[in-house]
């Protein structure tokens, strides 16, 4: 395998670009170095901080970079307007921003010190595409300038999806769209549906990933067609304690 020398946690280049390239992506000299310091920074502030169990090279690559851009292939064409929900690490946002500077990328993040981490990748990597907003989307989704504006917003929490729709579809606009990255099995769409609905969506479609280290992840997709009710999404902590429909 091709690695980068001289980098002490260096990743598998040839995994990430040939991931990529399944997946549609060509990823240039510049995303790859990207890709590259974002690990090493992972893997130095994981030390110090919680932010990832997943610290291998490899596994790094196959579970949070090529798992972030497994979403290129449903994003809009152009530039667009995307929220990503409890970004942790900065997945899938922090990918998606690399390889897409055409997307207005705003990652959500209720933990200061994890928030601290993204401005240090931001900072390190130069994105400018990329804003960091620290509180809960319990919140922050009732303020004006962030209700139903984005055209996409996107989860990879553990959340239930009825959960995960509350905290999500307040934030798209109309006939924009939600995408929730799940593993096969993990949860049947129709448990969810009554939220959905009850927010002004519908699903779509699930399409999955074609990677073999990703053969279980599916890609759900919820279409905002209607308003969400203003009573949503509910204060801090009712929508996974109390998941609408269930």
């Amino acid at each position: 395998m091709l690695y980068i020398i001289g980098a002490v946690n260096s990743i598998p280049l040839d995994t990430l670009s040939h991931g990529a390239a399944t997946l549609g992506v060509t990823l240039s000299p510049y995303m790859l170095d990207a890709f590259e310091k974002y690990a090493s920074l992972l893997i130095a502030w994981n030390k110090k901080i919680n932010l990832t169990a997943i610290v291998v090279p490899q596994h790094i690559v196959e579970k949070h970079f090529l798992d972030s851009l497994s979403l290129l292939t449903l994003l809009p064409q152009g530039p667009a307007s995307i929220i990503d929900i409890g970004t942790g690490a900065g997945f899938p946002g922090i990918p998606l921003a690399i390889v897409r500077p055409d997307l207005a990328v705003t990652l959500v993040e209720a933990t200061a010190k994890k928030a601290y981490f993204l401005k240090a990748i931001k900072t390190a990597l130069g994105l400018r595409n990329v804003t960091i907003v620290i509180d809960r989307a319990e919140t922050l989704a009732h303020q004006p300038r962030l209700r139903e504006t984005f055209d996409v917003a996107v989860g990879r929490a553990v959340a239930e999806l009825a959960t995960l729709a509350e905290l999500t579809l307040p934030f798209v606009r109309i006939n924009g769209m939600v995408v929730a990255q799940k593993n096969l099995g993990s949860e049947s769409i129709e448990r969810a549906t009554v939220a959905i609905e009850t927010l002004g969506g519908i699903y779509e479609k699930e399409v999955a990933v074609p990677l073999p280290a990703l053969a279980d992840r599916r890609l759900i997709v919820i279409r905002k067609k209607t308003p969400t009710l203003a009573m949503y999404p509910r204060r801090v902590g009712v929508p996974a304690k109390k998941p609408i429909g269930n």
